[in-house]
């Protein structure tokens, strides 16, 4: 797969999905919090679905020599 999250795109869904899997364990939140796996998974994967259906990137370009 084709990486199109980029750095600050990437840390923010890896730290809303530690915390809405934190607070599904704590009880705070219900089952739904369960969903934070997929801005986990998606910012550890560096890619996302969604990016690619919709044509967009958060990666900076690279320069070619």
């Amino acid at each position: 797969m084709k990486v199109n999250v980029g750095g600050l795109d990437r840390t923010i869904r890896i730290i809303v999905g530690l915390v809405l899997i934190g607070l599904t364990l704590t009880g705070t939140i219900g089952v739904w919090g369960w969903l934070g796996v997929l801005p986990l998974a998606t910012g550890l994967f560096r890619t996302c679905p969604a990016y690619t259906l919709l044509g967009m990137n958060t990666c900076p370009m690279k320069k070619n020599a």
